[in-house]
């Protein structure tokens, strides 16, 4: 965590949570989700207005991947200065990206060592790792098929639904605020 995030948090240690402004989508890009963008619906399989504004200013970005974790609960967060802002979350709560020679990073850059690999029933690759659990980025699946055909990664059967329970992440912490 940014040494000014924790000097905000000392200064203003009761500042409400934000719930439902910032997503994570199955590529590992953020999306900004104003009150129009939440009014269409939920961030993870609602229209495409729901998704809100992808973020494009590198420097935020990299702010926000600096000051990104999950809670005691499973739920993932940005600590801005003394605010949670807690994200909602497309697929999983890592979007992973694979080197050629199958080295791994999260989508903010942090290296991992890959635990086990998944397959759900629809296809979608996930890694267990020694840093968290997440969804395999699109453009890796090339690689990723490498690593299985090579012996290196071996799937292991896997649910969609039962993930979030299985790996402790909350998808949508604003659905579970409203509950």
């Amino acid at each position: 965590m940014d040494d000014i995030v924790k000097q905000a948090l000392a200064k203003w240690p009761n500042v409400p949570d934000c719930y439902g402004w910032l997503g994570l989508d199955a590529r590992g890009n953020w999306f900004m989700r104003d009150d129009q963008a939440q009014a269409h619906g939920p961030f993870a399989g609602g229209s495409p207005a729901s998704k809100g504004s992808q973020l494009k200013h590198d420097k935020l970005i990299e702010f926000i991947q600096r000051n990104y974790e999950p809670d005691a609960a499973g739920q993932w967060f940005f600590q801005n200065g003394p605010q949670r802002v807690y994200v909602e979350l497309e697929a999983t709560p890592l979007i992973w990206r694979i080197s050629d020679d199958f080295s791994i990073h999260d989508h903010t850059g942090k290296p991992a060592h890959m635990q086990r690999c998944l397959l759900d029933e629809h296809g979608h690759l996930y890694l267990q790792t020694n840093t968290g659990f997440g969804l395999v980025h699109t453009m890796d699946m090339a690689c990723a098929a490498n690593a299985v055909e090579q012996n290196r990664w071996h799937p292991l059967d896997a649910v969609a639904a039962d993930l979030p329970s299985q790996f402790g992440y909350v998808p949508s912490p604003q659905t579970l605020k409203k509950q």
